[in-house]
């Protein structure tokens, strides 16, 4: 009987030495066991100057005790915080050279910030008013029965010369009171579009001198037109140096740096005055000049507070 041709085992080629299946130690798996166990990932290495160096620089993380981007440009004046978060949002705001558009981003409080080129162009077209508000209007938000100022702010009531703009509905956009001026009493009143300007006249640091004449019913002694002067308090709290002074029998010129609710007719009631009238007439170096009663106009480019 012929023999039978014996089967020829053919062995596999041995594994390459970079595709041995290793275990968390290091050492092939146990033959017993048969399967594979994948090893760990490993994040690699990234080496200076390298492609992966650069990309990651590009990442700015805010430092943990950092203050926000928009109190930062709001304290340094550039524009109010609601109008930091506009730009912020559209991506007009840059810090320390790089580019910010995530709301609530903060920064160190020693960082560059800059505007880009259309936030100041946007600036630039907000609008300051100057009126002469008279009595019987409210300056701010109106009570029941009143009549805010910023409904005189018509194109018919504008005290228009050659060189003025002219009005356009878009002015009353945003537009709001810098400043109160109580419902009795007349006088210039700033409102605004623009933040600085708020802030630069009411804000919390403001010392923007405003000046008022203030007719009043009463005697006063010397020692109290220098309590005028300095040492009244309201509610609690010491009212900052005045310049008080007579300009007629019974007329008083005020010139503040702050304005309390009421201020003067309540300093005037703490030495027995009665105030009969009050007129505002200047706001730091803009004066209300010859402006008619209940018309109003725009900043003008050359003028400033």
């Amino acid at each position: 009987m012929a023999e039978r041709p014996r089967k020829t085992l053919l062995s596999r080629p041995p594994p390459a030495a970079d595709s041995v299946a290793t275990t968390g130690t290091g050492h092939p798996p146990h033959p017993a066991r048969g399967r594979l166990v994948r090893a760990p990932a490993v994040s690699p290495r990234v080496v200076p100057g390298s492609a992966a160096t650069k990309v990651a620089a590009t990442v700015v993380s805010a430092p943990p005790g950092g203050v926000r981007i928009s109190k930062l440009m709001a304290e340094r004046g550039l524009c109010s915080r609601r109008d930091a978060d506009d730009y912020i949002a559209r991506g007009w705001v840059f810090v320390d050279g790089r580019r910010v558009s995530e709301l609530g981003t903060r920064a160190d409080p020693g960082a560059a910030i800059t505007l880009d080129t259309a936030a100041q162009t946007q600036q630039r077209k907000q609008m300051t008013i100057l009126l002469h508000k008279p009595v019987g209007y409210v300056s701010g938000q109106p009570e029941p029965g009143c009549t805010p100022a910023v409904t005189l702010i018509q194109p018919e009531r504008q005290f228009r010369t050659p060189d003025t703009p002219v009005f356009h509905p878009s002015c009353l956009r945003g537009l709001a009171p810098a400043g109160r001026l109580d419902i009795d009493s007349t006088g210039l009143l700033v409102l605004t579009q623009d933040g600085r300007v708020a802030r630069q006249l009411i804000g919390e640091e403001s010392t923007v001198e405003k000046e008022y004449l203030v007719r009043v019913d009463g005697r006063l002694a010397d020692k109290d037109l220098a309590l005028l002067n300095h040492g009244l308090s309201l509610d609690g709290r010491q009212l900052k140096p005045a310049r008080v002074e007579w300009l007629n029998d019974d007329q008083l010129r005020f010139v503040l740096r702050e304005g309390r609710k009421r201020q003067i007719r309540r300093m005037c009631e703490l030495v027995g005055l009665r105030v009969t009238g009050l007129k505002r007439v200047r706001i730091g170096a803009v004066r209300l000049a010859d402006l008619p009663l209940g018309q109003w106009r725009f900043l003008r480019p050359d003028e400033v507070f």
